[in-house]
């Protein structure tokens, strides 16, 4: 039996194929480049081990192959084939044909793949440079995609495509940094989420910052169900034809998402009202400045009916526009947040205290620093939930130190997400508090707080406040001390003499 292909294997191969575009642009550029030939590669590999299979059911009629492949996934036309361009690779105008097969792939695949392609060209003089740096630059890359064959039964599962292509989001938002970073949200973190939120079948799920498509494709998994609806959001054109196309691969097919600004233009809507949703999840872009605050009041959705937040930062703009498109009774919210979220003034703090008093926030849940590609600083994790019912407990968890320490990254680790995944579900099951104090769940790592603990604390969030993480420190043993200055003296004494001997045979004294 034929070994399968890996996704390490994937990964390697492909990675090695962005060599052929680092000299001559980003990786925030070259991303859509790489990703959208390695779709193609993948989508020409499918159609071909389909057709060879329907050529052996039906004897070599041709006829009966085409006519049952027209009834797959997807139709793949023979120019639009990776097969195709590897055989005109050497072609003088190897681009053009390029963006000839993905238009006319687009073309023959509306439904799935419509705009898709339109904001990428490889005939592009500004991003490749001249024609024959360009062609050779194609060339390379058709070169190294060949390599791999990403046929379904030489795979090794059938995840293997779609996680691949999810690592090598990851490594270009690495590559990239802060801008980059705003289109993925690291692994580990979307898993967190997706557990806490805790879709169920039959729910409908929405990101409105969607970048990649990536939490939502997560929060899918946690459904032991294909029995669910996906929609999504996003502003910036490539990326949203990334989460297109990342959606796609991961066999999504029926997800919706939107090209557009959710908080100036929001697309999701049901016969001109705001759609809404059993769950809505995001990583926003943190404190985004000039988010529209000018228009806010004038809202046709009125969604900014509990203040407008600051026109320099956006967070509270994204969180109460989630919380109105969710089902009343019943909407769950999850959303990544800059710790400035929990305690800042003025009109945030207004929105916060409306939020608290209705009783939509279940849980503050404190993540560790240098999570986020592109900044180091902690972020936290806000859980509304409009099923509290008469409970009015508030869980904090302080996770800042579960995490393994990594070379550009921190990562949290199954260990670390289960760790607080489970208090979270610990929380949910007790009683409602009958006093107005709050108790510690586990020490130096869980608080529930009641609203008078909130209120006592003027509706600051800061997670300090309720979780004690003061470590006391080791009584100091003076003679211990005492004896390593004394001994350090006599260190310092030796080594001056002997610089001052050294000196002195040199002549310089």
């Amino acid at each position: 039996m034929a070994t399968k292909l890996t996704q390490q294997e994937i990964n390697k191969i492909v990675w090695k194929a962005c060599d052929s575009l680092r000299p001559v642009m980003g990786s925030g550029s070259y991303k859509d480049y790489i990703l959208t030939l390695l779709f193609v590669k993948y989508l020409s590999d499918v159609w071909k081990e389909k057709a060879r299979e329907l050529s052996i059911k039906y004897d070599g009629n041709q006829e009966m192959v085409k006519r049952q492949l027209k009834r797959e996934r997807f139709f793949l036309p023979e120019e639009s084939t990776f097969d195709y361009l590897y055989d005109n690779r050497n072609e003088s105008n190897i681009g053009e044909l390029i963006d000839i097969s993905l238009t006319k792939l687009e073309d023959e695949n509306r439904a799935k793949l419509e705009k898709v392609f339109r904001s990428i060209s490889f005939n592009s003089e500004t991003a490749f440079g001249p024609t024959k740096q360009r062609n050779q630059i194609l060339k390379n890359l058709l070169n190294d995609l060949s390599e791999l064959n990403l046929e379904p039964s030489h795979l090794a599962n059938n995840d293997v495509i779609g996680d691949s292509y999810e690592f090598l989001i990851s490594m270009f938002a690495g590559e990239a940094g802060k801008k980059a970073g705003e289109f993925y949200t690291p692994s580990e973190v979307s898993t967190l989420l997706a557990k806490l939120v805790d879709a169920q079948p039959g729910d409908r799920i929405c990101d409105p910052a969607c970048g990649s498509g990536s939490l939502l494709i997560k929060v899918a998994k946690e459904i032991k169900s294909k029995n669910y609806a996906l929609y999504g959001q996003e502003n910036n054109g490539s990326t949203w034809a990334l989460a297109r196309m990342n959606m796609f691969l991961h066999e999504e097919d029926n997800a919706v998402i939107e090209w557009g600004d959710t908080l100036n233009n929001p697309q999701l809507k049901e016969a001109d009202a705001l759609m809404r949703f059993d769950v809505v999840v995001a990583n926003p872009p943190f404190s985004l400045d000039k988010w529209g605050a000018e228009e806010a009041t004038a809202d046709e959705f009125n969604r900014f009916h509990r203040g407008v937040p600051p026109k320099s930062k956006g967070d509270y703009a994204f969180i109460t526009h989630m919380i109105e498109t969710t089902f009343e009774d019943k909407g769950k919210v999850g959303v990544i947040v800059p710790h400035g979220v929990l305690f800042r003034g003025s009109s945030e703090g207004k929105i916060r205290q409306q939020l608290i008093d209705e009783n939509l926030l279940e849980a503050v849940i404190g993540l560790p620093a240098n999570l986020f590609f592109g900044t180091g600083i902690p972020a936290a994790i806000l859980i509304f939930n409009k099923a509290k019912g008469a409970k009015e407990d508030i869980l904090f968890i302080d996770a800042s130190a579960e995490f393994e320490s990594g070379k550009n990254q921190n990562k949290m680790n199954e260990t670390h997400i289960a760790k607080v995944v489970s208090e979270f579900q610990k929380f949910k099951n007790l009683p409602a508090l009958d006093c107005e104090k709050g108790e510690v769940l586990t020490d130096k790592f869980s608080y529930r707080a009641t609203l008078k603990d909130i209120q006592d604390n003027e509706y600051n969030l800061n997670i300090p406040r309720y979780i004690d993480t003061f470590e006391e420190e080791a009584e100091v043993d003076i003679k211990a001390v005492h004896a390593e200055i004394v001994d350090l003296k006599q260190q310092l004494t030796e080594t001056e003499s002997k610089m001052e001997q050294y000196l002195k045979e040199l002549n310089l004294i």
